[in-house]
């Protein structure tokens, strides 16, 4: 018999569980709902919500004008709600409380960097495209540089894409790696920068790093669930690889593989921050019942 045990860190975060619940209520009333976005970067979640009436779409074009849409955790650039306003849609905000205070941060920074014909940068650490760094960017209409590793880092300083004689400001997106962000500093740091480093990690993402590693190294086989699309559910699973080479990330219970297990192993299964608890659980005891 395996045993099996939940991370209890894992799940949802306070963003994504704001954006569902208000979803979830606005269904009730309505039974429909347009999201611009996927509402969380989990296809299990978005085909249960799906159900009760909520509509993904790409574009606001996609929605009829008169009709309610939800900004989702990730945040959006200020040109999305001018359009939802000049579409007459009703806004339901759900951006991330984390999210609207680093851009906020992000065009103060950009403002003292212009004021009094100074001149400056900011850098985003964070994954080029995602919806939150796409909201980040339209927070200084473009003007900021979007770095995802040292390699690309690396690119941008060998390109002179970076002044390093003049002042910059990096952020990071609210999900990535602490690690992965010191390392970008130092590097920074390390060729002579004119750096302010802002720490705008979500602070329930970062202290999960540490709990999520010894989690991993307590168990013989990790199961890790999260959406293909989710950027923190990338981040975390390498993570808890790195500490246990005998990770799996799967989707949902019926991507196991029996060969992954041996009776009376230990198995943990820990997820992304959009990843619910109802599919933990449901993987979880897809597990306990593989010896009986």
């Amino acid at each position: 018999m395996l045993k099996v045990e939940i991370d209890p860190g894992s799940g949802f975060c306070g963003g994504v569980i704001r954006a569902i619940t208000r979803a979830e209520e606005d269904l009730s009333r309505s039974g429909r709902l347009y999201s611009l976005g996927a509402i969380v970067h989990n296809e299990a979640e978005l085909s249960r919500l799906g159900k009760q009436g909520l509509i993904t779409v790409k574009s606001l074009a996609d929605i009829p004008e008169g009709e309610s849409v939800l900004i989702r955790a990730h945040g959006e650039p200020p040109s999305t709600y001018e359009e939802a306003s000049r579409r007459h849609l009703s806004v339901i905000d759900c951006s991330c409380p984390v999210v609207l205070q680093l851009q906020r941060s992000i065009r103060e920074a950009y403002a003292r960097l212009h004021q009094a014909g100074r001149h400056g940068q900011v850098i985003i650490f964070g994954r080029v495209g995602h919806a939150e760094v796409l909201g980040l960017l339209g927070q200084v209409g473009g003007d900021a540089l979007v770095v995802e590793n040292a390699a690309m880092l690396e690119e941008a300083l060998s390109a002179g894409k970076i002044n390093l004689s003049e002042e910059t400001e990096i952020f990071s997106q609210t999900t990535k790696s602490p690690a992965e962000y010191a390392d970008i500093c130092e590097m920074l740091r390390d060729r002579g920068a004119r750096l302010t480093v802002h720490n705008t990690i979500c602070a329930q993402v970062a202290s999960r790093h540490q709990k999520l590693e010894a989690f991993a190294a307590s168990h013989d086989v990790v199961l890790f669930v999260s959406g293909k699309s989710s950027s923190n559910g990338k981040v975390l699973s390498d993570l808890c690889r790195r500490v246990n080479p005998r990770t799996y990330l799967v989707g949902c219970a019926c991507e196991l593989d029996l060969s992954w297990f041996t009776d009376g192993q230990s198995v943990g299964v820990c997820g992304a921050t959009s990843t619910p608890k109802w599919l933990l659980e449901e993987v979880a005891d897809h597990v306990r019942n593989l010896y009986i």
